[in-house]
């Protein structure tokens, strides 16, 4: 059995260039051996545990969905909003909530107290994310690229 103590684990702080996005990450996964590279699934983990805080006023990351991940959250503390496809909708203590492959979706702290949450992520092989606001797609095959293309015909220089 691996263990670890959330106490033990540094905080990942990010912050995008220009301060819009930005929060905190303890990841529990990597702290119980995950390899995020790794193909083997017994050394990758067939899931992936983060606490994520969101501190009061911030966003930690663009409007995105995922090509083939599932992600379980779960509100520890605070309130904020969440922006899916629908709209956006209030979250508070104790709320859980699950966004399938495909489901755009982003987290708001516009409360005045941090925005603690438990995330789960399978973390597939071969995910990849789009940004639908500025029409980008995160591809990780095989290292991590940020691509912007229009639409094409699947035979478009293939014959």
């Amino acid at each position: 059995m691996q263990k670890t103590n959330t106490r033990d684990i540094p905080d990942d702080d990010w912050s995008s260039p220009k301060g819009r996005f930005n929060g905190s990450s303890k990841s529990l996964s990597i702290a119980l051996g995950r390899d995020a590279q790794s193909t083997d699934l017994i050394k990758r983990h067939p899931f992936d545990v983060e606490i994520l805080r969101i501190p009061p006023g911030a966003t930690p990351y663009p409007y995105h969905s995922h090509s083939a991940q599932w992600e379980f959250y779960h509100v520890i503390s605070g309130a904020g909003t969440v922006r899916h496809e629908a709209g956006i909708e209030p979250i508070e203590t104790g709320d859980a909530f699950v966004f399938k492959p495909g489901e755009p979706h982003q987290l708001i702290n516009n409360g005045d107290t941090e925005l603690l949450i438990y995330v789960v992520a399978d973390n597939p092989i071969g995910e990849s994310c789009h940004y639908p606001d500025s029409n980008k797609w995160l591809v990780r095959s095989p290292e991590r690229r940020m691509v912007r293309g229009e639409d094409d015909d699947y035979y478009r220089g293939e014959e």
